[in-house]
Order: C-alpha cells, then structure tokens, then sequence
C-alpha cells in the first residue's frame, strides 16, 4: 500500500498556476545567495520591447498596443494581447516581461475582487493603482519588470494612471510605454486634443502605434484598440499593423503634393526665391540688410 493512501496524503499541484506569491525574502536561490544579487548575476539578459499607450478624452479612456512578443531577436508570439481586463470598468495595459504582467494581473484581479466582497463596491481607479503600486514595491530589486497604465471610469469619471514595478505612481492625460513609445509620442503631441470626437481618438491611437511600429524593431503584428466608456471598456478593433500603415501613407501623400504645389508656388524660375522673399524668412529692410 502506498504512502499517500495510508496518511492520506496528496502531492502539491505543481502544475497549475498559484494566485500565491512568495515573500519578498522567500525566492529559492541556491544557500548563501542573497536573491537580488542572484538575479543580478545569473538572470537572464533578453531585449525585449512593445508599443503601448493610453490617453484620456471626454469620452473616456482609449487604450491601444501592438501584438508582437519578443525575446531577444525571437517573435515569441505575432498575436499576444497586451490589454488586459480587470473588471467591467477598469483595464490595463502590460509592457515588461509577459510573465510578470500577467502574474500582478492576475493578483489585482484577486484583491479588487475581496475588497468588493468586503466593502460592497469596487475600489476607485486610483485606489486600484494604488493597491498595485504599494504590492509591488516590495518586490523592488528582484528584477521584476511590469509597466502599466491603468484606464478606467468611476464615479469621478474616466481616469488614467501609470504604475511600474518599483512602486512608481503616475496620473496623467497620455501614457506611452515600450520600446516604440517615443515614436508614439510624436504622433500623441500632435495629435491629441481633449475635446476630441470618438472616431478622432480611434484614428489617432492606431496612427501612433502604427508609425511606432514601423520604426521600432521590437513593436509590429497588429494594432489592438479599447475603448473604457461610462458602461464599461469595449474591444473596438484589430488592425494589420503593416497594412495600416500603408494606409496611412496612402492618405499623406496627396497634402505632401500640395504643399510641395505651395512651396513651388513661391519661387521663381530656377527654383530661386521670388522678388521680395526669402525661403523661411520674410524681406527685410535694406539698412538692415546692410547690417
């Protein structure tokens, strides 16, 4: 007769996923290794990068992210969704490592969930941001790697806040994150404006992680875009990246066309000014010419 049939004993399922997390000082590193400078020394170095962003509007919050999972110049995934549903009202976006976002995810999930249960209502956005914020500064220095902006819409109305894995905590208009999100914020700065219409915000969420892909080298698949409303967060769409993109460009080149129209416009034979101005500045007066 075995073991397990005399005490009753049952092997811990080591397969299945655990909302638990060990302590910060409970990691298993090899005996008289202190767990940050382990990591440090022995972890892995893999590049990883992605585009995500997230602005605010008077309509609610949009939330858009490419699809690509990389791991060092590897496409893990072309696919992978990297905005995450927390409840009804509330979503998240993850760049990082995939493991790591999906874990705390996992674990807001878990304590928004009791906090309802005890208080009868969900937390605000900020109280969710907060409670992230505070569960994973203590793990700072063991390489965890979880930047994420939180949009919601609660009883103050939509909201945006961006959280990273050292305890870093951030309200804001516009959050772009990754890899790609310089690029993204070239397009945000010039396009974004809080009175937008929805349709305006759609446009200019896949115009920005469209472009960021096409610079970026970690950052490409496809343009996923939420949208969190008063009734709750909507899936609007997945686009192509690459084909996006080329509609883009598509739609530029005639406003290239007329401003070179504009620009040949104002200058004479041979490609010289015409009488009276100068490219980029205006005629001055002959004395100070002469200056």
């Amino acid at each position: 007769m075995a073991l397990q049939d005399v005490c009753q004993w049952r092997a811990p399922d080591t397969q299945g996923a655990s909302p638990h997390l060990p302590q910060a000082g409970g990691w298993a590193v090899p005996q008289g290794w202190d767990p940050q400078t382990f990591l440090q020394t022995h972890g892995p170095r893999l590049a990883h990068g992605t585009t995500t962003l997230a602005f605010r509007f008077r309509h609610g919050v949009i939330a858009a992210a490419d699809t690509r999972s990389s791991c060092g110049n590897y496409v893990e995934c072309p696919a992978s969704r990297k905005v995450i549903p927390v409840h009804q009202h509330l979503l998240g976006t993850t760049s990082g490592t995939s493991a790591d976002c999906i874990t705390w995810y996992r674990v807001l999930r878990r304590e928004l969930r009791l906090r309802a249960l005890r208080e009868g209502q969900l937390p605000s956005v900020a109280g969710a941001a907060k409670l992230l914020s505070g569960m994973m500064s203590r793990y700072r220095g063991l390489d965890l790697c979880v930047a994420t902006a939180l949009c919601g819409w609660d009883r103050s109305g939509p909201a945006l806040f961006y959280v990273y894995s050292d305890g870093t905590l951030l309200q804001g208009d516009i959050f772009s994150v990754g890899s790609g999100s310089p690029y993204a914020y070239g397009v945000l700065d010039r396009g974004y404006r809080y009175d937008m219409s929805t349709q305006e915000a759609y446009a200019l969420a896949r115009r920005a992680v469209a472009h960021a892909t096409h610079r970026d080298a970690y950052s490409g698949g496809s343009v996923d875009l939420f949208h969190v409303r008063e009734s709750g967060w909507e899936y609007v769409s997945r686009h192509d990246a690459w084909v996006l993109y080329s509609q883009l460009q598509k739609l530029s080149e005639p406003e290239k066309e007329g401003e070179e129209e504009a620009t040949s416009g104002r200058t004479g034979p041979g490609g010289e000014p015409s009488e009276g101005r100068a490219l980029g500045h205006p005629r001055m007066p002959a004395e100070t010419e002469m200056l």
